[in-house]
This record gives C-alpha cells, structure tokens and sequence, in this order.
C-alpha cells in the first residue's frame, strides 16, 4: 500500500487545539532494573548528529537512555559532575519529592563534585529529569533524560514507545547555543529521539501507547497524527479521563508530556508524525507498516483510564486561599536561576491540604509559560464552577490572558514557580511557595 500524504497545510489555532484537549537512541521500555540497584548519573560532554554533514554538534548530557522504574520504587542516586559549570536537576512531574526541589532543598552540584540521594517514584508517569534550570547563556545545550514509572498493574496495550523531542539553534559552523542567548543567525533543527525522523514500526491492528516529551526549553508545539485513533490517556504523567484527541492534534507546552494510545487502522499504510511550532510543519517521524501479519483483525474498543495515582477527585474552592500571580509588568520579585536565592520573599505560605487558586497573569507581550513545582493542578472554568479533565504541572499563557489553576497543597517543601517567555533569547525566571 502506498504511502499516506498528509492533506492540506497543518495549521493549529491554539485555542482550538485546547478545546480539542479539554474535549534510535531512546527504544522501547526495557525491564525496570530491581528496586534496589543503585543508580548513577553523570554530567558530561557528549555530541550529537544534527548536520548532513560536517562534524558533530557538541552538547552537555546525562545520557541516552530513557530511565525505567516501576510505580513504587525508590532508589539511591548519584549524581557527578563532570563538566565546568554548575548543575542542578529538576525532577520535573514527580509530586511531593521535597528533599529533591532544586536550589531550595539540593543546592546546585559544583564541577567535579558529586551528590548522592533518593528517588522517590510513588505516581506511575512520563516524567522529565531536566539538567537546564542553569542553562541559560552557558557555552552548551543541556539534554534532558526521559524518566518513565510504569503502573504496577497491567495495562492494555502492545507495546510501549518514547518520543523525546528537543529543539536546537546552529551556527553557520554547526556550533549549537543554549537558550537565553542571542539566536539571530541560527537555524532551528528539531529531533526525535536524537534522530531528525524517528521511525516507529507497527502492524495493522496493534494499539501503540507513545509517550511525547517536549523538551524543548521555550517552544510550545502541536503534533498531529494521521489516519489513526488518537486517544490522550494522560497529561504532564498524570492520568486523564481519556479522550479523543480533535483531528488527531494535541499541545504541550515546554517540558511537558503526554501519554497517547494509537489505535492502527486497519487500512492504514506509512503514516507521518506532524509537529508544528508556530511557524512552520515540520516532519519529525513517521509509522512505518510492518511486513508481518496483523496482530489482530478488529479495532480494540475505546480503552480504559488508566490507574489512579490518588489525586482527590474533588478540589476545596470555596475554603481556597487565592493568590494573584502577575508576569510582565511587575517582574521585580522574579529571579534568574543564577542569582535566585530562598531568601526572597515567597508568593505564599498555604497549609498543608488547603486547596490554592492561583491567577496566572499574563501582562507580557508574548505567550509565557509556566511551571509549577510539587504538585500537580486542575485547569479551572472560567466561571470557577468546575475544571478540565486532565491534571498539569506546566500551562501556556497567551498574552493579555489570565488563567486559573487549582491544586491541593498536599505537600510540605519549599517548591519553585518557574516561568518563561516563549522566545529562545528570553531568560527563565523563578519565584517559590512554602507548604507547612
């Protein structure tokens, strides 16, 4: 069967893309090591194949392979330093693992020295272990490392598959900035993977479960897939109520992921991953039909949500303390990584199980993003009478816009707020909030 083309220009409003959503180096999950083997992780040099030709592009990393742990684990980490600067990692997603809060809890890891810890993994989901919270301006790219916890129990599909997306800024000689910094002259490549197109085998029949990562450190993106049943299973690795994604698009804001089931059609040919951001389509991989037979003649049903990690089913708004957070004009109290210290007032000091409300303000000319440390929030209706299907931990702010998000403050820790304009030059900002 010949290949599908994609029909017409792939062009996503946002908006609508939300309506829809409210409505080689990275392969298959291998077996999780045993709970109880030490792991290690190292900041080092490392290169990347972004050009045709020409040498390789130099990056700083902690790895090529996605880190599998079951729901549950907890293992003991050590973390060394390898390179010149200084590193912090950001555990991004993982709920309620105060003694890792970077810069508040673990101070930033100096060169050559190494630090050991636990790691927490109590939620089964797509997670980000993002060494970039000191990147900007640094002579590198940092990448990030894919951190996955699968469910305890058994879950409904036949194979399991990562999409780690990252994006890049060349020079002419094939030298790759970090953000934060200047990017005229640069050209923008994206990977999948480590690879410009990542190729995802399948057969007819079979439900794929692919968990996107957007890695990218200031770029919010729509994908899109063709031709198949696309249903969004879980958002920033927290279980959604399942839900058909609008004309096979979804979004994710920078650093956040989400978890889809792939139902092939059985008509279906070679079929292209789409991913657009903001200016342009681009072409980031493509399932490719298997010569083998199909693995079943019918579409499976419609799955089932996925495990609950134990969020509440139902928020306290009404007995909630709620807090105005402005961005733009009023930047004062915002602080770079570098020069972010917890002696700076916070934006609140909340009880342990109130519920928070708080208001995004967006005063900025572009679109901001935001990252909320430790807990994981609802997106509340605009008339605050009841919120969106799926739980976040990293939102996308238009301009002139005001959004409202409500979690349970379930945690105690200092936690940071993290947030950025979407633009590659535009320096990432912290604030914190306390939980007693």
């Amino acid at each position: 069967m010949s290949d599908h083309k994609p029909n017409g220009i792939f062009r996503p409003n946002r908006r609508e893309v939300m309506a829809g959503l409210a409505a080689a180096t990275l392969q298959a999950p291998k077996r999780a090591v045993a709970a109880e083997t030490p792991l290690a992780l190292r900041c080092r040099e490392a290169s990347l194949g972004l050009r045709e030709t020409g040498a390789a592009t130099q990056t700083w990393s902690l790895g090529d392979q996605p880190l599998h742990f079951k729901r549950g684990d907890r293992r003991e980490v050590t973390l060394v330093n390898d390179l010149t600067v200084s590193v912090a990692l950001n555990w991004r997603g993982l709920d309620g693992a105060a003694a890792l809060e970077p810069l508040l809890a673990r101070s930033q890891l100096a060169p050559s020295a190494r630090d050991t810890f636990d790691l927490p993994l109590r939620d089964a989901g797509t997670y980000l272990c993002d060494a970039g919270l000191l990147g900007d301006g640094a002579s590198r790219p940092f990448r990030g490392l894919p951190l996955i916890v699968h469910e305890s129990e058994p879950v409904e599909v036949d194979r399991d598959e990562v999409l780690f997306i990252e994006g890049w800024r060349l020079k002419p000689d094939g030298t790759a900035i970090a953000p934060g910094t200047d990017p005229a002259g640069t050209q923008g490549i994206y990977t999948a993977n480590g690879l410009p197109l990542r190729e995802l085998e399948f057969r007819r029949g079979e439900r794929l479960r692919i968990r996107f990562i957007n890695a990218l450190q200031r770029r919010t993106i729509a994908l899109k897939m063709l031709y198949h049943r696309i249903t969004v299973m879980a958002l920033d690795g927290q279980p959604a109520e399942p839900f058909m994604a609008l004309n096979g698009a979804f979004t994710l804001a920078p650093g956040g992921r989400a978890d889809v089931f792939v139902d092939v059609a059985q008509d279906s040919g070679n079929t292209p991953i789409l991913m657009h951001d903001g200016e342009a389509v681009h072409l980031i991989g493509r399932m490719v039909l298997s010569e083998e037979t199909p693995i079943r003649s019918q579409t499976l049903p419609p799955p089932s949500a996925l495990p609950s990690n134990g969020l509440p089913a139902r928020l306290d708004l009404k007995a909630a303390l709620r807090v105005d957070l402005p961005f733009g004009d009023e930047q004062k109290n915002w602080l770079r990584p570098d020069s972010f210290t917890p002696t700076a007032p916070p934006v609140f000091r909340a009880k342990a199980g109130r519920t928070v409300v708080l208001s995004l303000i967006n005063r900025a000319k572009v679109t901001v993003v935001i990252h909320v440390h430790g807990h994981h929030f609802r997106l509340l209706d605009r008339l605050d009478d009841g919120w969106k299907p799926f739980w976040a931990d990293t939102i996308a702010i238009d301009a002139g816009q005001t959004l409202r998000v409500a979690f349970a403050a379930e945690y105690a820790g200092h936690w940071l707020i993290e947030a950025a304009e979407t633009n590659w030059s535009a320096p990432k900002l912290l604030r914190w909030f306390s939980v007693e």
